[in-house]
């Protein structure tokens, strides 16, 4: 994939989850030790970040959106509401995006 199909397929994705409203079951709620909202925050910043500064993220954002892809595989396994699960999957899909695209820059 090509850098601007990269940032073309981030850009879908991130206006997506700007247009979701956040799932009002998972406020101040935690699930495998991870507070949900801090989580979406967390990524948030992350993806933000990498399409303001034309696909690029510095390290210490990689070892965040790194972290957060991990809290999502455990998070996504408790997740039963169908709304709930199709936001964080979208945000976990972002990551990934985002943190594989970061990867091949560096």
């Amino acid at each position: 994939m090509s850098r601007a199909e990269q940032l073309q397929n981030a850009s879908r994705l991130w206006e997506e989850h700007l247009r979701a409203v956040f799932p009002a079951g998972l406020r101040g709620v935690e699930l495998a030790d991870v507070d949900m909202v801090l989580l979406d925050a967390s990524v948030a910043g992350c993806v933000s970040t990498w399409l303001n500064n034309a696909g690029t993220l510095d390290p210490a954002r990689s070892c965040i959106l790194q972290d957060s892809i991990k809290d999502l595989d455990r998070v996504l396994l408790e997740i039963t509401e169908a709304q709930e699960l199709g936001y964080f999957q979208r945000l976990r899909e972002l990551a990934i995006l985002v943190s594989a695209a970061s990867r091949a820059t560096e």
